[in-house]
Parts: structure tokens; C-alpha cells; sequence
């Protein structure tokens, strides 16, 4: 399941993203604009910025922008930042591998194959770009 912290910081950079990208936006703005309780959301402006998605600026004007391009901000890239491993176990995982400490044989374990294909098929719908997720908010279907 997609945690609120995830959901919130993808939110965060959708409505970046549909703003003016020399526009700076404070976090309570954000907060009230996208319905995300503040305190929270000061948390995850946080770790977005110390992971280089965002940069801020202090003052009167001063707010929060993209310090990355956002059509290379994958929401893989988001759900990694914010909560770690996308795998739904740690044997199925690319970059997080563990291996589990009840299983006999990795090889034949119908768990951990399944869970693989299931991260297979995932991953490249996550490898959608915020710019490539607000473009298709704006297309008709």
C-alpha cells in the first residue's frame, strides 16, 4: 500500500509542477492548497530537499521550487526517498535484497517468484516522470 507520506510528496510535486516553475511556494500554501496536515508536510519538504528534489528559499518570499527537472523525477525515485524498498518483500527486492531467514531454498520459493514478477511489472509504470503525471492531468481521456 501507497503510505500517506508517499501520496503527500507525490501531491507535493504535481502541484509544483502546475505552477510557475520560478515560483516559489511555501509550505503552508502547499498545505492548504493539496489538504496536507503542515507538520507533516514540513517533514517530507525536508527529505525532499535534502535529497535534492527540491530547494528553498527563507523569508518573507521565500518558499519552496524544483532543484530537479521535474520530468526526471521518477515517482519510483519519490517512493525510494520517502519509504525505502518498492519490493513487498526483502528477497524480491533489486536494491534492498535480504534474504528471508524462514526460507529453505530461495530457488524454488513460489512466494518470492511471484513477488518478483509483481516488482517487474511495477517498476516501469513507477518510471513515470511528475512532468509526464501532470501532462496527463491536463489530457482528456
Amino acid at each position: 500500500m501507497l503510505s500517506k507520506r508517499v501520496k503527500y510528496a507525490i501531491k507535493t510535486l504535481l502541484f509544483l509542477n502546475r505552477k510557475d516553475n520560478a515560483s516559489l511556494f511555501s509550505a503552508k500554501k502547499i498545505s492548504e492548497s493539496e489538504r496536507i496536515p503542515l507538520k507533516f508536510l514540513e517533514q517530507i519538504l525536508r527529505e525532499l530537499k535534502q535529497n535534492k528534489i527540491l530547494k528553498s528559499e527563507r523569508g518573507a518570499e521565500g518558499g519552496y521550487t524544483f532543484m530537479k527537472n521535474p520530468a526526471d523525477i521518477k515517482v519510483l525515485d519519490v517512493i525510494r526517498i520517502v519509504d525505502g524498498p518498492v519490493a513487498m518483500l526483502p528477497c524480491a527486492s533489486l536494491n534492498f535484497y535480504e534474504k528471508c531467514a524462514d526460507c529453505t531454498d530461495e530457488a524454488t520459493c513460489s512466494i518470492r517468484k511471484l513477488l518478483i514478477s509483481v516488482r517487474d511489472n511495477m517498476l516501469p509504470l513507477l518510471d513515470t516522470s511528475i512532468a509526464d503525471m501532470t501532462k496527463s492531468e491536463q489530457s482528456p481521456i
